[in-house]
């Protein structure tokens, strides 16, 4: 239950427990703590056992934690053979490698070289003016 608190965390605590409580009333407090504990573990208990009576014999290895998503699925999987092929699958793909290519692919597309004109001449293309760096590019409403 508590194993992620480390060693300052625990004194702390202790520390702030015998402050907040004082030395007479703690061992009073502990013990309310540890009897309400049990009382939720034991609800929690017969919750679980009513549950599984009420599933039916069927039921009767059902453990709660594979209601986990991922619990259930590994479960399903362990004994699959096409894991073996998926695991394969997955081997050959490289995601990064293919966002690279993506990537590098829409970069040199910018880097190209201005269109030309159907019929050759250059003088029927628009030619835009690129502003300066502390100009704002003009407001195309049609774009939006």
């Amino acid at each position: 239950m508590f194993s992620d608190i480390g060693a300052l965390e625990l004194v702390t605590l202790v520390v702030l427990a015998v402050l907040i409580f004082g030395p007479e009333k703690l061992p009073k407090v502990i013990q309310d703590v540890s009897r309400f504990i049990r009382k939720v573990r034991e609800f929690s208990d017969g919750a679980k056992q009513d549950i599984r009576n009420e599933l039916g014999p069927e039921f009767k290895d059902f453990e709660f934690e594979d209601l986990n998503p991922k619990t259930f699925i590994r479960k399903q999987l362990e004994g699959n053979e096409d894991l073996k092929e998926l695991k394969e699958l997955r081997s050959t793909f490289d995601l990064k490698k293919e966002m690279n290519e993506v990537a590098d692919a829409v970069h040199s597309r910018e880097a190209a070289p201005a269109p030309t004109a159907v019929n050759g001449s250059p003088d029927l293309l628009k030619k835009q003016d690129k502003p300066d760096a502390g100009e704002r590019p003009p407001y195309d409403a049609d774009a939006t």
